[in-house]
């Protein structure tokens, strides 16, 4: 039987890869978990409107031919019914979110796919969608392992409470940045909790974000489980935004020796870009996104303007990148340091939940495990 499962790095040949799904996505409502500020819509929650939804779709359809154009399977996930509750003992939403963004829940690392505790509520069964696909996996994959990272309960306990409150009614700008500098955000560490889109992986290295999504526990788990297939783990907290979402709109290696940069949000300390520099790796900021969103509802929590998700692109191989189609400005960066780069019309699918790289999870990628940084930074 063929492998399917096999993936170290953000580069490799991509030669396989799980996409999102658009329908019946939902702007869940807000709780404790997280706050979904939509009042200037007057959209509290529930199912986001047919003309968005429709637009997402036949740029997701559009993306998915252009993958398989290129001799890529595409494996999709299950379309699910998010618009209806959900409870478990501790808690209950009224709606769900929604299976676009599959980077946040699942991440390969070689022949395993590690499933997300996740860390908000209206996100607690994502993982149903792509069980089909990983059965599969597992049946024909002889070589596939299967890891799920300890459920949580996310009861009251797993976070304060008032937060949210707190962060739009009541603290200055200059509160809210002292507490993301103390790791101070919405969770507490009750329990362990992670999204694995927090994290970056280059071959026997992963750096991962510390961020609202990703608690010391959750980061603690991740460390063993890391370190004990013999790789390294390094966190990085980034300054510069109060509440940060995810590591890849603030780096993105694109191959091997090339980092890109958001340089509005810089690394916290020097052993980034140490371990850069000891292994000459260029790092370089990524020009300034220009296309102008414009949403009033979504996971986006009303964004209007240019945003840094411009970063948000997928490498199909070391030479050749998919790029949103309307970031011109990135697109001749990219040109320019020799990648052959697609355009791919990605805006519609943002208030779903991100974008090229948000919405895939690349199963297998042709290479092995290698160290591109032998030179490590002691205690990073």
């Amino acid at each position: 039987m063929a492998k399917m499962v096999n993936s170290w790095n953000e580069w490799d040949p991509l030669k396989r890869v799980i996409l999102g799904r658009i329908e019946s996505s939902c702007q869940p409502k807000t709780d404790v978990s997280w706050w979904y500020d939509c009042e200037k819509s007057n959209y509290p929650y529930g199912r986001l409107p047919q003309d968005y939804e429709e637009k997402a779709t036949e740029q997701m359809d559009n993306f998915k031919k252009i993958l398989e154009s290129r001799g890529i399977i595409v494996d999709q996930c299950d379309e699910i019914n998010w618009n209806q509750s959900a409870k478990t003992p501790d808690w209950e939403v009224p709606v769900m979110h929604g299976t676009m963004p599959p980077r946040d829940v699942l991440m390969a690392v070689g022949n395993e796919i590690l499933e997300a505790t996740m860390s908000i509520r209206a996100r607690f069964f994502d993982y149903v969608a792509y069980r089909s696909i990983l059965n599969r996996y597992f049946k024909e994959d002889p070589e596939f392992m299967w890891m799920a990272a300890p459920k949580p309960r996310l009861s009251d306990e797993s976070y304060d409470t008032e937060y949210f409150y707190n962060f739009y009614k009541v603290w200055d700008l200059e509160t809210k940045m002292k507490r993301a500098q103390e790791r101070r955000w919405q969770q507490t560490d009750k329990e362990p909790l992670f999204d694995v889109a927090d994290g970056m992986r280059l071959g026997k290295d992963v750096i991962w974000q510390v961020s609202c999504v990703s608690n010391e526990p959750g980061r603690n788990w991740l460390r063993r489980y890391f370190e004990a297939k013999g790789m390294r783990f390094h966190e990085v907290q980034f300054s510069g935004d109060p509440l940060l979402w995810h590591i890849d709109i603030n780096i993105l290696p694109l191959r091997p020796g090339l980092m890109m940069v958001n340089p509005e949000l810089q690394p916290m300390g020097t052993d980034f870009a140490e371990l850069m520099k000891r292994n000459d790796w260029e790092v370089i900021e990524s020009a300034r996104p220009v296309h102008h969103y414009n949403i009033t509802c979504g996971s986006v929590n009303e964004r209007v303007g240019t945003s840094w998700i411009s970063m948000n692109c997928l490498s199909l191989d070391e030479k050749t990148v998919c790029v949103e189609g309307h970031e011109t400005a990135y697109q001749d960066q990219l040109d320019k340091l020799g990648f052959n780069v697609i355009p791919v019309p990605f805006d519609g699918v943002l208030p779903f939940g991100g974008e090229l790289h948000c919405s895939t999870c690349d199963v297998h990628r042709e290479g092995d495990c290698k160290d591109y940084f032998p030179n490590q930074v002691p205690g990073f």
